[in-house]
C-alpha cells in the first residue's frame, strides 16, 4: 500500500516518549485563573474543609479548567492528573468528590463571591463590556437526564430532565447566575426570574451595581443596564422589579386577542422597514408601534407595545390569524424612550437576545449538557462550576485574543489552543512549533501577562454572593 493511500503515515508506535504533554494550551487558561484571583478564591472557599495532601479548593479550580477542556464528570480529572509535569498534582477520584461535596449553602455562597472577585480584576484587565451599556439576558435552557434523578421530570419538549434558568451577560458570553430546578418547572415563573436577576446583578462589579439595588437612587447609576427576556418574562412583578432597579426592559409579549384587534386598527403606511446590523434594510419585515392601542395601565409608566411582521421562513409554526394575514407576528414592551432609539432600532436590540442561545450552547459545552450526580444538590455544585468554567474562557478570551479566536467558541478553542502536544521540563514548556496556533497561543500568554497582573495571595476577602435556590 502505497502512502498516497493510507490515511496515517508513521508504521512504528512505541510508548516511550517522555516529558510530553497534549493540552499545553491549558496552561494559558490556568495562569488566567491565577491572574484572576480565581484560583485563591477558590482556596478559601473550602478553607475550613481539612486536608490531607492537597487543597480542595486548587482542587475545585483544576476541576474548572478541566470543565472548560470539556470533561464532563469527576472521573474526567483523569486527563490532568496523567500530565503532572503541567499541572503538579491533582486530586484524586475519592478527593475531587470530597472536595465537591463540601460545598455546603455557606460555601456556594462563598464561591458566588470568589467569582464576582475574579470577574471585576479580569473586567480591569479588559474582559468585560466594551461601553458603559451592557444586556442581561434572562432564559430557561432544558438538560436531558436520565429520570431516576433527583429532581428530574418530564418538560414541556416532551422530554425529561431539569429545567434551570440562566441569567446572561450579552456583552461578554459570561453566566452571571442560574437556579437548578426540576425538568416540569414553568418558564414564566415571575419569582423565579426576580431571583436570577438580583442574583445577576450581585455578580457585577461595584460600579455596575451602583444604582441598580432595589431601592437606589436613580442618580446613582453609572452604568446603563438593560434586561432582556422572551415573553415568559412578561409580568407585571418582573418590570415593577427592573423598574425598582433602574433597569431598562424589552420583554417578549404575548400576540393575544387585544393585540390582534389592535393590528386590525394599524394602517399600512403605519409600518416601518426593520434593519439589520450596519443599517441594511430587512428585506420582507416591517415593524409598528401599538401602544395607544392597547391598555397598558398594569405596566410601569412609560411601558411601549412595539409589533414586528415578517414573511415566514419555512416550517415556521403559525397560529391561526398569521395563517390569516400571511405573516408572522411577534411583540415586545420596552421602557426606552422613543427619542432614545428608534422603532428599527428597538426590534434589533430585542432580536439580539439570540445571543443568550449561543451561551447557552457554549456552557452545554463547558460541561452543563450533562448533570452527572444523582442528586439535586451535588447537579446544582456542578452547575455553578460550569458557570465558572464558561466565564473563565470568557476571561481568557476577550483579555488575550484578538481577530476570529477572540468570538470562538469553546470547542475551537479547544481544537486550536488548548490541545497542543509541548515538551516539559522543570520550568519550561516547548510547545509543538509546527502546530499552526500556536503563535496564537504565546502571543495570548503574553498580553494575559502584561494586561492581567497577579493579585496578591489571600488579600483580597470574599463577601459572600447570593446564591439562587439558597
Amino acid at each position: 500500500m502505497g502512502n498516497a493511500t493510507r490515511l496515517v503515515r508513521p508504521r512504528t508506535v512505541t510508548g516511550d516518549g517522555e516529558g510530553l504533554v497534549s493540552r499545553g494550551g491549558l496552561l494559558w487558561l490556568g495562569e488566567a485563573a491565577d491572574r484572576s484571583g480565581l484560583t485563591t478564591g477558590l482556596s478559601q472557599v473550602l478553607a475550613g474543609v481539612p486536608r490531607r495532601r492537597h487543597d480542595p479548593g486548587v482542587g475545585l479550580a483544576q476541576l474548572v479548567v478541566a470543565l472548560a477542556d470539556g470533561a464532563e464528570c469527576l472521573s474526567d480529572l483523569d486527563a490532568l492528573r496523567g500530565q503532572p509535569q503541567l499541572f503538579g498534582p491533582v486530586l484524586s477520584r475519592s478527593s475531587a468528590q470530597r472536595a465537591f461535596e463540601a460545598l455546603g449553602p455557606a460555601e456556594l455562597r462563598r464561591l458566588a463571591g470568589a467569582r464576582r472577585n475574579a470577574r471585576a480584576v479580569a473586567w480591569e484587565a479588559g474582559a468585560g463590556p466594551d461601553s458603559d451599556e451592557a444586556t442581561i439576558d434572562l432564559d430557561a435552557t432544558i438538560v436531558r437526564t436520565k429520570a431516576d434523578k433527583e429532581d428530574a421530570a418530564p418538560t414541556h419538549k416532551h422530554t425529561y430532565g431539569h429545567h434551570p434558568h440562566l441569567a446572561m451577560l450579552a456583552e461578554t458570553g459570561e453566566v452571571l447566575a442560574g437556579m437548578f430546578r426540576p425538568g416540569n418547572a414553568g418558564a414564566n415563573n415571575a419569582a423565579d426570574h426576580v431571583v436570577v436577576l438580583a442574583a445577576a446583578i450581585d455578580q457585577l462589579p461595584d460600579v455596575w451595581q451602583a444604582g441598580h439595588l432595589a431601592g437606589d437612587d436613580p442618580a446613582a447609576a453609572t452604568r446603563k443596564l438593560l434586561v432582556r427576556t422572551d415573553s415568559a418574562g412578561a409580568s407585571h412583578w418582573f418590570a415593577q422589579e427592573c423598574r425598582d432597579r433602574n433597569l431598562g426592559f424589552s420583554l417578549g409579549y404575548w400576540i393575544d386577542g387585544r393585540v390582534r384587534d389592535a393590528l386590525l386598527l394599524v394602517q399600512e403606511e403605519d409600518w416601518e422597514p426593520a434593519r439589520e446590523a450596519g443599517g441594511r434594510v430587512r428585506d420582507g419585515a416591517q415593524v409598528a408601534e401599538i401602544t395607544a392601542l392597547v391598555n397598558l395601565d398594569a405596566w410601569p409608566t412609560g411601558t411601549r407595545l412595539i409589533v414586528r411582521r415578517e414573511r415566514p421562513h419555512p416550517g415556521a409554526q403559525l397560529s391561526l390569524f398569521d395563517t390569516i394575514e400571511g405573516l408572522r407576528h411577534t411583540a415586545f414592551i420596552t421602557d426606552t424612550p422613543e427619542q432614545d432609539l428608534d422603532l428599527a432600532a428597538l426590534d434589533l436590540r430585542h432580536r439580539r437576545r439570540g445571543r443568550a442561545e449561543q451561551i447557552i450552547r457554549d456552557t452545554k459545552a463547558c460541561g452543563l449538557a450533562r448533570l452527572p450526580f444523582d442528586g439535586a444538590a451535588n447537579n446544582d455544585r456542578w452547575m455553578q462550576l460550569t458557570f465558572t468554567a464558561n466565564d473563565l474562557l470568557c476571561w481568557a478570551r476577550r483579555i488575550s485574543l484578538i481577530g476570529p479566536l477572540r468570538r470562538a467558541t469553546p470547542k475551537t478553542i479547544r481544537h486550536r489552543l488548548l490541545h497542543i502536544a509541548a515538551h516539559t521540563s522543570p520550568r519550561r514548556l516547548r510547545l509543538d512549533a509546527t502546530w499552526p496556533w500556536t503563535n496564537d497561543l504565546l502571543d495570548a500568554r503574553d498580553r494575559l501577562k502584561t494586561r492581567l497582573k497577579t493579585p496578591p495571595p489571600h488579600t483580597v476577602p470574599i463577601r459572600p454572593a447570593i446564591h439562587p435556590g439558597l
